[in-house]
């Protein structure tokens, strides 16, 4: 995972290796306007307490919402009741390095913050192949 600095929903820098460090992270990219990526944090808001404890996973949630959106981030995690440590990249820093397309668009890292797996859009059932991973990251 590239080591660029993105922000906090409150303004404050922070580098991403800081983050993930040492632990095993599901970072998921998102935006108000889509709704699969509203519909993915949903479901994974059911089963994330009990990923958090049998193999330690945080999930890092990272709106690419632009400045202009940003506005409507915070009050969207409130009313959705979504309990993920959040991020924004409005200006795209580490979107450009990963260079993907589409979102939803989840990456799987292990405790080196390699990434182990990684998975664009959203289909129903996708949290059974998403635990299989988390399971293969841990037992590597």
């Amino acid at each position: 995972m590239p080591d660029v600095t993105i922000k906090t929903l409150d303004g404050q820098s922070v580098s991403v290796k800081k983050i993930i460090e040492n632990k095993l992270t599901l970072v998921n990219f998102w935006a108000t306007w889509c709704g699969p990526c509203k519909i993915e944090l949903d479901h994974l808001k059911d089963i994330y307490p009990s990923w958090q404890e049998k193999y330690g996973l945080q999930i890092v949630a990272i709106t690419i919402d632009n400045p202009r959106q940003l506005s409507k981030v915070a009050p969207m995690i409130k009313s959705k009741g979504w309990p993920y440590l959040f991020f924004e990249d409005a200006v795209g820093n580490l979107k450009n390095k990963l260079n993907f397309q589409s979102i939803p668009q989840s990456y799987l890292l292990n405790k080196e913050g390699k990434v182990v797996w990684s998975n664009m859009g959203y289909a129903p059932g996708v949290e059974l192949e998403m635990e299989k991973q988390i399971q293969k990251a841990i037992t590597k």
